[in-house]
């Protein structure tokens, strides 16, 4: 090879590294969001985490970390009742008698034994991926003699929840930090029946006075523009609770615009 020849060689491989340089990273917007480079499927991408996240980044909102089973007291604290308001949200629920309700993210079962008593002819379906979670409402249903509550053990990927099944899933506080929530929501909604709802329960993104960190809240439109992505259709919006929206989403239009 002659010099020169070795020259246009040089040249052209700077020239395609160049070109796979842009394509990696210039479309992914301002240098601060620091995205090293999308995923596969193009659904994920991923950046160095913040603090409180893991980095991993879905439709422009990074991640929350998961609160392991060693924060289960937290799940317990004394305050909570006072802070989360639970019976405010349980009744704005609307609950049936024969409802069958998946609380996904079930840690301890804060809420699934409160469903319990209000769904005789129904059941609760505590769904985690934490076996060390799901140890402890078994413990708790036994001591207390409770028939209608089932522990499900789910994985990041899917509840493990059978097709048409469910009444009603809520997220409290746990939307946030599912690692693939497309995935998880893709199969959430085919676990509703044709008339069930989806309810997350969120601390408000929109207010920075709520003291909770940034990655633990999301404003209405985030959680609408992920739930539209599976297909489902914002139904309300109800604001009872002192610090979260309350959001009912649905498998069909029912007439209601978008947020």
């Amino acid at each position: 090879m002659t010099i020169h020849g070795q020259g246009n060689w040089r040249r052209a491989v700077l020239t395609m590294m160049l070109c796979i340089t842009v394509l990696l990273t210039g479309c992914q917007g301002s240098p601060a969001t620091t995205l090293i480079a999308p995923a596969v499927d193009a659904i994920y991408q991923q950046r160095t985490p913040s603090r409180d996240g893991i980095g991993k980044v879905y439709m422009g909102r990074e991640i929350a970390q998961v609160m392991g089973h060693l924060g289960a007291g937290w799940l317990e604290r004394p305050s909570r009742e006072r802070e989360e308001q639970p019976q405010t949200l349980i009744t704005a629920l609307n609950l049936k008698s024969t409802d069958a309700i998946a609380d996904i993210g079930a840690g301890t079962g804060y809420f699934s034994f409160r469903f319990s008593p209000l769904v005789p002819q129904g059941k609760v379906l505590a769904v985690d991926i934490q076996p060390e979670m799901l140890e402890i409402v078994n413990a708790i249903k036994q001591e207390k003699k409770i028939a209608n509550v089932e522990t499900v053990l789910g994985s990041i990927t899917n509840p493990n929840l059978k097709d048409a099944s469910i009444d009603l899933a809520l997220m409290v506080d746990a939307y946030h930090e599912f690692d693939h929530p497309r995935e998880m929501m893709t199969a959430i909604a085919q676990a509703l029946k044709p008339n069930g709802r989806v309810v997350l329960v969120e601390y408000r993104g929109e207010n920075p006075l709520i003291p909770i960190k940034a990655l633990h809240k999301m404003t209405q439109r985030q959680v609408q523009k992920e739930m539209n992505a599976v297909g489902l259709t914002w139904l309300e919006t109800k604001e009872t609770l002192p610090q979260q929206h309350i959001l009912f989403f649905g498998k069909q239009q029912v007439g209601k615009q978008s947020f």
